[in-house]
């Protein structure tokens, strides 16, 4: 499967670790906190604002950008408070990583300081050769074509030889109608499925992984 692809696209947050996680938990936590305190509200009214701004502009930050003056580094200044021990090292994930023939990134809508703190406790840094952030990205996220087209253009990826593992599925439709092959991590039925030509819904990612070799 895939033997055309040369290149290997992975979300960070609920991709390369799992969903419902104390890290996931703990990046919820300073989103809202940081809303809260931004907008003058408490627990309740940051998770109204943060699901209208996510629905709006693809992100809490992006939204924050659009409809206020906040500067992107003090919004993101929680992740350093954050505790990113309470994941374990994957060492079988590194090695299928690793196997993977030519080029690997973390494309993600955090900052690359939460990528290369979350990659250095899971034991991946040494598994990508790149990471495209938020910032890199001028603060436009997945889903947005911005995004995906600066990604793309930053690193040279041929969309056509190239393969994209995420877990919300909005954040395939552009990929895969550009050509890439997608791989949708949703932690739910079998190990993998393959849904269609080059697509696929994943519960695990290392037995997917592991079935490419």
């Amino acid at each position: 499967m895939l033997a055309d692809i040369d290149t290997w696209v992975l979300d960070l947050d609920n991709t390369l670790y799992p969903a419902g996680s104390a890290l996931a938990a703990q990046l919820t936590h300073g989103i809202l906190s940081t809303i809260a305190e931004y907008y003058g509200t408490d627990v309740v009214g940051a998770r109204r604002i943060q699901a209208e701004l996510v629905a709006q502009y693809g992100t809490s930050l992006r939204g924050a950008m659009v409809t206020g003056r906040i500067d992107p580094h003090d919004f993101l200044s929680f992740e350093r408070r954050i505790d990113y021990s309470v994941i374990d090292p994957d060492p079988a994930l590194a090695v299928a990583l690793t196997a993977l023939p030519g080029r690997r990134y973390v494309y993600t809508n955090g900052s690359e300081y939460h990528a290369e703190q979350a990659l250095g406790q899971l034991g991946l840094s040494a598994c990508f050769d790149g990471i495209f952030d938020i910032l890199a990205g001028d603060l436009i996220p997945k889903p947005y074509p911005e995004s995906l087209d600066a990604f793309l253009d930053l690193f040279g990826v041929e969309p056509t030889r190239a393969a994209m593992f995420d877990d919300l599925a909005v954040n395939l439709e552009l990929p895969r109608a550009r050509g890439m092959a997608t791989i949708l991590i949703d932690g739910s039925g079998t190990p993998y499925e393959q849904l269609d030509g080059r697509h696929w819904r994943v519960r695990d990612l290392n037995a997917f992984l592991r079935s490419l070799q």
